[in-house]
């Protein structure tokens, strides 16, 4: 049984962008006008109704992702984020991060953010390479990104991240290098370097590019893991990089299997609830949900509780013999790991469930003997490993 809730984060999902890009498959949609008020008030609609989740936690962090929540004004995060605090506990401590793409920001934007109670930017760069840029559909340039970058700085922001792609269209190690190298210029205290991947729905599944071999990839991996390393930005994830003190609370509270609220046009969310019984043992329940995907529905949705939000399209419970893989799904990204404890006091399990595989996977030599966290051969056979848990 679970004695304590996990910490609460918010995700707010702003759904429109610029442009389609081709590798894209999150809920974006192009528009010419963002109906910037209306969603604004479905969103503060959208969060009464989660309210029953938050049990008096404080908001670990809130990130605005996309979409490109940089199309939306500043003024549009100041009301926002007053609302939720007026609602739920924000903290000095809560990190709160935007997602702001180079080529729909200017300085005055950044400003604007920071004066709103902003103090994180994930920016997403992909390369700083304009032919690149060019073949992954992005509005902005090589120059543009760096003045970005700079802007961001000049308004305040000291803590931020850098989005960069590698295995590119007909990427070489040293092209992929130069965009770490140009990051590390920049001196980004925090870096998302993953590879690029097809996934259905995009254009790019419809019309494959030319993307570098499985040997040239691994060779662009590791080159750029070393220079990474080099220059202090320890990889504490699968995919993200960062200066001690500069890793991504957001990201960690999932990793940890922490509960997070999620709002906005296709946003999903994880709930751990405690139901306390007098007629039989307590119990715990554990519930992904999510919300009304398009985002003309979602503006259209009326407030509403019974028989549900109005919102929310669809949840699910996650059943005890789930547990042990979508717990180790998480927990497993992180090179570190995380103690034994953790397990059960964020499922309310007894370790023993996870035997005899634990021992097993141990004696291959995928798990270190302490804690759960892979080795370095249990990180390459990442979802071997997973598989023992299904």
């Amino acid at each position: 049984m679970i004695k304590h809730l996990p910490p609460l984060s918010l995700y707010v999902h702003v759904p429109w962008c610029v442009k389609k890009c081709p590798y894209c498959d999150f809920n974006s949609h192009t528009t010419q006008e963002i109906p910037e008020k209306a969603y604004l008030e479905q969103l503060k609609k959208d969060l009464l109704a989660d309210l029953v989740f938050v049990k008096n936690r404080p908001l670990e962090s809130i990130f605005f992702g996309g979409g490109t929540p940089s199309l939306m004004s500043p003024e549009f995060y100041q009301e926002l984020l007053s609302f939720v605090g007026e609602h739920i506990e924000i903290t000095v401590l809560t990190e709160i991060t935007l997602e702001a793409n180079p080529g729909t920001t200017e300085a005055s934007k950044f400003f604007g953010y920071r004066e709103a109670g902003i103090n994180r930017l994930s920016i997403g760069v992909q390369s700083f390479q304009t032919h690149q840029l060019e073949k992954l559909g992005r509005i902005h340039s090589g120059d543009d990104a760096v003045r970005a970058i700079k802007q961001a700085r000049q308004a305040g922001f000291d803590n931020f991240n850098i989005d960069l792609m590698h295995g590119l269209p007909e990427q070489t190690t040293e092209n992929a290098l130069a965009d770490l190298q140009q990051a590390l210029d920049l001196n980004a205290p925090h870096i998302s370097w993953y590879q690029l991947t097809i996934e259905q729905n995009t254009e790019f599944f419809r019309h494959p590019p030319a993307l570098p071999e499985d040997e040239s990839l691994w060779q662009i991996q590791q080159a750029g893991a070393d220079l990474l390393a080099q220059h202090k930005r320890q990889q504490y994830e699968v995919s993200a990089f960062a200066l001690s003190g500069h890793e991504a609370k957001h990201n960690l509270n999932y990793w940890c299997f922490g509960d997070y609220l999620g709002i906005g046009a296709g946003a999903h969310g994880k709930i751990t609830e405690i139901i306390e019984s007098k007629c039989s043992l307590s119990r715990n329940n554990f519930i992904r949900y999510r919300k009304t995907r398009m985002p003309k529905d979602y503006l259209a949705a009326s407030y509403n509780l019974q028989p549900k939000p109005s919102f929310r399209i669809g949840e699910e419970v996650i059943e005890a013999n789930d547990l042990p893989f979508e717990f180790m799904m998480n927990v497993l990204r992180l090179r570190e790991g995380v103690s034994e404890n953790l397990f059960t006091e964020r499922t309310g399990l007894d370790l023993a469930v996870l035997e005899p595989r634990l021992s097993q996977l141990r004696e291959q030599g995928l798990l270190k003997k302490n804690g759960f966290c892979p080795t370095d051969k249990g990180h390459l056979f990442l979802n071997n490993v997973l598989e023992q848990f299904t």
